[in-house]
């Protein structure tokens, strides 16, 4: 592709994010970290006391309702079930896919910085 071409789609794509309203350009911008990966952390409270914890998780989606455009009451990903919570990945430790309700026990999501 020659440089001009490459420099006017780049131009042609901030005309367009900047003509976006906020709400828009929040969601390409998650869109774009979703698309990227975040190495998430997901932990899972019960008082003060983290019960479970889910790690490499590249989205936390929220779900939408079939044939309506409200959000359902959770949300859903895919992530390595830390299972004995020593907060790394272990050879035994699998990939599975989990949800979590919005009134469900406090939950924490965050990307990993040793990632």
């Amino acid at each position: 592709m020659p440089p001009w071409t490459r420099i006017g789609l780049i131009a042609v794509a901030a005309l367009a994010a900047s003509a976006c309203t906020q709400e828009s350009q929040n969601k390409i911008g998650r869109s774009i970290q979703n698309w990227t990966g975040a190495h998430g952390v997901l932990e899972i409270y019960a008082g003060d006391k983290v019960v479970r914890r889910f790690m490499d998780i590249d989205k936390l989606t929220s779900s939408q309702g079939t044939g309506s455009s409200g959000l359902r009451a959770y949300r859903y990903g895919y992530g390595v079930l830390d299972a004995n919570l020593n907060g790394q990945i272990d050879d035994n430790e699998k990939k599975v896919y989990f949800e979590i309700s919005d009134y469900s026990t406090p939950y924490v999501f965050y990307e990993n910085p040793d990632r």
